[in-house]
């Protein structure tokens, strides 16, 4: 199942609407502002398949991040090799952790900000795990039980400010800088292994399988619980790998104009127009 968040206008407003993607069709899901608010009520699964509201079409649809107002975006790095030895760093022990907040995301068409503040805004092609149902110290063999599904997601980093410190949240959450979609795919239709690939202007940049991490999402799972409570529309990136632009000789980073494509296969694409800032 393919569950998307559609923006729609209500006079002279854009309100959300949750949705079941059949094919080229869109179903509103009744009663649900977002994916993010379906995934928190009791039974959702159910319920988004028994969707009969409205439909749409998919073609020219205007999609929000799949889950748009997320309690907690955790993200992983370093956590597929050969971005590892890009970056010159060793296979880590343990996860490395850090956050976003929903104010860095935007919809998988929307414009990326480019930020008047930052000369080296960089591509990171993401795996993004969607928790389903709520739990703390879940063990790894039931991790998959609290996963509702898979999306894509560009981890977009201002490198200049990442690096500013050994902290990284300062180069990572800037505001519309975090494309997220188009759709939750349900992990009964997606296992971690599919092709990954990031695209400026046409040129391919990343391209490995999703399934060549350190941490896998279920001991990803597993780890993070152990530290907080997860929640249904939690989001956890599980990191990028090699071709990031930072790491080129010479060094390269998204300018104005530019298209950014980040396709999954099996989850869909992202394509944003890299905008300047106002």
């Amino acid at each position: 199942m393919r569950l998307l968040t559609l923006r729609l206008p209500q006079g002279d407003k854009t309100v959300t609407q949750a949705v079941r993607q059949d094919g080229d069709t869109l179903t509103e899901i009744n009663g649900f502002a977002d994916v993010g608010e379906l995934l928190r009520s009791a039974g959702w699964e159910a319920t988004a398949k028994a969707a009969n509201g409205a439909t749409h079409p998919l073609d020219g649809a205007d999609l929000d991040a799949v889950v748009p107002s997320p309690g907690k975006i955790i993200c992983v790095g370093h956590n597929y090799r050969n971005h590892i030895k890009e970056m010159g760093r060793e296979v880590p022990e343990f996860p490395t952790l850090f956050a976003k907040y929903q104010e860095s995301l935007i919809g998988p068409n929307d414009d990326l900000a480019l930020p008047q503040e930052s000369d080296a805004v960089d591509w990171e092609a993401e795996l993004a795990v969607v928790i389903g149902k709520k739990g703390r110290r879940i063990s790894e063999a039931d991790a998959a039980d609290h996963i509702a599904g898979y999306a894509v997601l560009n981890d977009v980093s201002m490198r200049d400010y990442q690096f500013r410190t050994i902290q990284w949240l300062q180069g990572k959450t800037w505001e519309k800088s975090t494309p997220f979609g188009p759709a939750l795919v349900t992990k009964d239709e997606f296992t971690a292994g599919p092709l990954m690939t990031s695209e400026v202007d046409g040129e391919v940049q990343q391209q490995t399988p999703t399934g060549d991490l350190v941490f896998t999402p279920e001991y990803l799972v597993s780890y993070i619980s152990t530290i907080i409570t997860l929640n249904p529309g939690d989001v956890i990136a599980t990191g990028t790998p090699g071709g990031v632009g930072h790491a080129q000789d010479p060094k390269r980073y998204l300018q104005e104009g530019q298209l950014l494509v980040t396709t999954i296969e099996g989850l869909g694409q992202l394509k944003n127009r890299v905008v300047k800032e106002a």
